[in-house]
């Protein structure tokens, strides 16, 4: 019999990349308030340690660029915990430039921790889902910017989430035959430590102050509000659960109205 997404049990192992802090361990938080088992893992495993002794999870070592690194994340976690039934790609990075003077070094960076990370960590997931026989989940990061590329100062972030906007949708049409469901998440303007540095960031470049391009940020968003990482964590929850069953291939927009089309 072929899996079927509809027979993902109500919790289970999921493995959540970046999640020493952040969104990341807002979702790492949540899922865990919700009865899944988590493996947290980030590049700074003292990070993951943290957040998983707080959730009583395992917290491990992974960097999205190093297919290697992945591979033996995932054996531990099954080790520990058990076959992972869910994969949330939540590590990312950014930096801020002029177009004219965004460096090869941050492309790179910027695609391969964002866009390869997605990639190689739903190859990981997949494999593993297949060679059981047994239905998946895969939520990946992207970002408002991956919806519509006029974001300033982020061209190099930008190509990085529209690849993965478009990297999900290939995935969920090629997977679902396997039962594995595929979306990808697009929060908007995050209170992160990654937006306290791009406020530095955009002031500066903008000749500007932090407080005036927080009031920019808060222009864009009918809602009035800075996203808080809960706001997005509750949404890959849903993305994980039995309530999403029939939703694949989709980007889910989780910005507060910004950037409507």
């Amino acid at each position: 019999m072929k899996p079927n997404a509809m027979d993902h049990p109500r919790g289970g192992i999921v493995l959540v990349t970046g999640g020493g802090a952040g969104i990341g361990e807002a979702i790492c938080r949540t899922l865990a308030d919700r009865g899944w088992r988590v493996a947290v893992t980030d590049i700074d495993l003292a990070a993951a340690e943290r957040v998983a002794g707080a959730i009583g999870g395992v917290g491990l070592q992974l960097d999205v660029t190093d297919r290697d690194s992945i591979a033996a994340a995932a054996d531990a976690a099954e080790g520990a915990l058990g076959p992972i039934d869910a994969w949330v790609s939540n590590a990312g990075v950014s930096t801020m430039a002029r177009f004219i003077e965004i460096t090869e070094t941050d492309w790179d960076r910027n695609v391969d921790v964002n866009a390869k990370g997605s990639f190689l960590g739903g190859q990981e997931a997949a494999r593993r889902f297949i060679a059981r026989g047994a239905p998946g989940v895969i939520v990946n990061m992207a970002s408002m910017a991956g919806k519509r590329g006029a974001a300033p100062f982020l061209a190099h972030y930008v190509a990085s989430k529209f690849a993965v906007v478009g990297l999900t949708q290939a995935m969920a049409a090629e997977l679902a035959p396997h039962g594995i469901r595929v979306n990808c998440v697009c929060p908007g303007y995050v209170a992160t430590g990654m937006q306290a540095r791009e406020l530095q960031w955009e002031a500066s470049l903008r000749d500007s102050t932090v407080e005036a391009v927080r009031e920019l940020y808060l222009a864009d968003t009918p809602l009035r509000r800075i996203e808080t990482p809960e706001d997005v964590a509750g949404v890959v929850a849903f993305l994980v659960s039995p309530d999403a069953a029939f939703i694949t291939g989709e980007s889910i927009a989780v910005n507060g109205g910004a950037f409507m089309d």
